[in-house]
């Protein structure tokens, strides 16, 4: 624990000149290196920007993406054996809050915690930082207590304490580009350019990435911008912007995807890369024009928040140890099949990953690549110079692959190279957008694929969607249980005591109630008597029903397993699965 004693005044000055100096920094470097937070190269590569930009090593680490401010955090705290705090840490009240000014207090990244009448126990984001720290010991007369806080608990704790944002970005309605045009592109980016516009830009992404967004929604509106994130698959309003701020924002964007500015007519598409709180992460972004303006949904590519393990994405047992076993055919087609955004690519990606190896050669072609995979030879399609998904794929058989990943089979061309692929002794793994595994079938029937190819090939079609989970903080047994027990009860998942919770909200799950996602899935294995009903083109109602008689859990039944253990809520597996 490190305590800041306010004399003597050279004493603390020295602390703070040894923390920032050379030798420090180098110490604290190889320290990470000790702790495989980087590797030697990583070392080398920041240390050497950090010589060329003047900058502090550590804030050259984050800024590289090497390592994210969280992990800094707690690197520095156990380097420094200073304690950092956690949330339930933060006080309800702002200690000596009239003696300390709040722009002091933002400007510095400083929280006080707690006083008494001998010791400040403070919250600081930079522990290396000790000059306010001095300014504050000598201007209260207490002996200071150290902590470290991580910056995004900071600006939460400060929005909380103080009411407000902790970048204090506050912009006001700008009529400069209302009427920017064609001919006025300089004035667009002087604007886009500007320092208040990238830090609201910065921020709005910031704040996505802690609420752990999969998606941010920039729509125009008559009397207002209005900003939404996808938390969870549940879109929420974060902010409202002034229209005036409409070009500004919107340029902004364009610039960091390298879009067309001055191209406010047609859709756009674009990707951005950048270090969000030191965390590398990849952002698609789309623009399309409104009637008020241009929409912009940016889909979040955060590496860091997948997990590829089909534990963690919450299949259950019995269906990984199935598709496991489709996954080691030698040859034929596993088809995922769900609505956008159900997780279909992250299972692929999943399955890819488990199989990859030195002794095979697996190849993806995808439109776009959304997360880059060790071992994986990754194609991203281009429609507008030809190479689209047919062309990708005639030419990645040329290269002998063992296992091929289709991003998606949207029409009749794709999934006949993929059946053909298949019957030359390649296992093949792609997506269709339906609503079933039965519905898969008649899909490839309806784009022409012939019954007795789909029979011979198709080893099984896993259906998913996402379900959210309860917030394990504040979830309490539902009003109805009673009556959903009584339904479920007699149903083969329902083992054990029933734990059917609904949600409340708290401060852990931003008061929704419920804090990440879980996959309800059915897997569909064409077994003998299906592939007979799949050649005699029987209707899906048929074969559904076959499915079921050979074993197959529904997604309903999947969903309510979930939901009868406690892990979800029935009106959420209700909400994605439209079975009353």
């Amino acid at each position: 624990m490190t305590h800041v004693d306010p004399s003597p005044r050279q004493e603390v000055e020295q602390k703070g000149a040894d923390a920032r100096s050379g030798a420090f920094l180098q110490q604290f470097g190889a320290y990470l290196v000790q702790e495989k937070a980087i590797d030697e190269l990583a070392l080398q590569r920041s240390q050497r920007a950090a010589r060329q930009s003047g900058e502090r090593f550590d804030r050259v680490l984050t800024k590289l993406g090497l390592v994210s401010e969280n992990d800094l955090s707690a690197h520095l705290g156990k380097f420094l054996a200073i304690p950092v705090i956690a949330p339930a840490d933060l006080p309800e009240e702002v200690a000596l809050a009239e003696q300390i000014p709040q722009k002091f207090l933002r400007a510095n990244g400083i929280l006080p915690l707690a006083a008494n009448e001998s010791a400040l126990t403070l919250a600081v984001t930079d522990p290396l930082d000790l000059g306010p720290v001095e300014a504050l010991a000598y201007s209260t007369g207490l002996s200071i207590d150290l902590r470290i806080v991580t910056p995004a608990l900071f600006e939460k704790a400060w929005a909380s304490l103080y009411g407000q944002k902790a970048e204090g970005v506050a912009l006001v309605d700008d009529d400069r580009a209302h009427d920017a045009s064609d001919y006025d592109l300089q004035r667009l980016r002087d604007i886009a350019n500007e320092a208040p516009v990238i830090r609201r830009v910065n921020q709005i992404v910031g704040d996505a990435i802690e609420a752990h967004a999969s998606d941010i929604h920039i729509e125009p509106g008559l009397d207002a911008v209005l900003v939404r994130y996808r938390i969870d698959g549940v879109l929420r309003t974060s902010d409202t912007l002034p229209p005036g701020l409409k070009a500004a924002i919107t340029s902004r964007i364009k610039i960091m995807a390298r879009l067309d500015i001055a191209e406010r007519r047609l859709p756009q598409d674009g990707r951005v890369k950048m270090a969000v709180r030191g965390v590398d992460i990849d952002f698609r972004v789309s623009t399309i024009p409104t009637a008020h303006g241009e929409s912009i949904v940016l889909r979040i590519l955060d590496r860091s928040q997948v997990s590829l393990d089909f534990d963690a994405l919450g299949f259950e047992p019995e269906t990984i140890a199935t598709l496991r076993h489709l996954m080691h055919n030698p040859n034929g087609i596993v088809l995922v099949t769900g609505p956008t955004g159900s997780g279909k690519t992250t299972t692929l990606y999943t399955a890819l990953r488990e199989l990859s190896n030195p002794d095979v050669k697996v190849f993806t072609v995808e439109d776009p690549i959304e997360y880059q995979l060790a071992g994986v030879n990754q194609v991203q399609v281009q429609p507008a110079i030809g190479m689209d998904f047919p062309a990708s794929l005639r030419a990645m058989l040329r290269q002998d692959p063992d296992i091929i990943m289709i991003g998606e089979i949207r029409d009749a061309a794709t999934a006949k190279i993929a059946i053909q692929s298949s019957l030359t002794g390649h296992l093949v793994f792609s997506t269709l957008h339906t609503n079933s595994a039965v519905g898969s079938i008649t899909r490839l029937i309806d784009m022409g694929v012939e019954p007795y190819l789909i029979a011979s090939t198709v080893k099984g079609v896993l259906a998913q969607r996402l379900v959210r989970r309860l917030c394990p903080h504040c979830a309490k047994p539902m009003d109805a249980r009673r009556q959903w027990r009584e339904r479920l009860a007699g149903e083969a998942f329902a083992h054990g005591p029933d734990r059917l919770s609904a949600p409340v909200g708290c401060g852990h799950c931003r008061n929704s109630g419920y804090s990440g996602r879980s996959t309800i899935a059915e897997l569909l294995i064409l077994d003998e008597p299906l592939r007979r009903l799949v050649c005699e083109s029987a209707p899906d109602g048929v074969m559904a029903a076959a499915a079921k008689e050979a074993g197959m859990m529904t997604m309903y039944q999947c969903g309510m397993a979930k939901a009868w253990r406690g892990e979800t809520t029935v009106d959420e597996v209700l909400r994605v699965t439209r079975v009353d």
